[in-house]
């Protein structure tokens, strides 16, 4: 009588584990319904629509979080954007998902150019000139950026109009 209900404990564990092991999904399988989200997100970003573009993309997130691309995307609107902070955060994640993407490590560190943060865009440089043994379009344009420098940035000064005195 003991030894019928520890085993039917044991057999009831290894069937839940089991069934739950098998019901996940591999990583390298992203939700079509993300993937599709993504394919109109690139498409409205290209046609200039970026309101559009990130709510589709942030869409295709939730839909689901690994898909490493729609934040790669992501992180290009908020640069065009002008909002380099929330680009590099955005590079971020996808960096999480995948560490050596050095298209995410490209537009992470053009990014942190335009933060002014350029010597962590060095150290993404070299990142990337290691995970690419040739030529590569990502660190020659990372490079580009980091020669350039980061913007400069100018006060506006509020000019008020003359008073006359009559």
């Amino acid at each position: 009588m003991r030894v019928s209900s520890v085993a039917l404990a044991a057999a009831l564990t290894i069937v839940c584990v089991s069934t739950s092991l098998t019901a996940q999904r591999p990583d390298d399988q992203i939700d079509a319904r993300s993937l599709q989200l993504l394919a109109q997100g690139k498409a409205a970003r290209a046609a200039g629509n970026f309101d559009t573009a990130t709510d589709l993309l942030e869409t295709a997130v939730a839909v689901d979080p690994r898909n490493r691309s729609a934040f790669v995307v992501l992180g290009e609107v908020a640069t065009a954007r002008g909002l380099p902070g929330k680009a590099i955060r955005l590079y971020r994640e996808a960096l999480l998902l995948e560490p050596n993407d050095v298209v995410a490590l490209g537009g992470q560190g053009q990014a942190m150019v335009a933060k002014g943060a350029v010597t962590r865009a060095r150290d993404n440089l070299t990142k990337i000139k290691t995970l690419c043994k040739g030529a590569c379009p990502e660190a020659t344009q990372l490079a580009a950026a980091i020669a350039k420098g980061p913007p400069i940035a100018t006060a506006q000064v509020e000019t008020k109009p003359a008073v006359s005195k009559e």
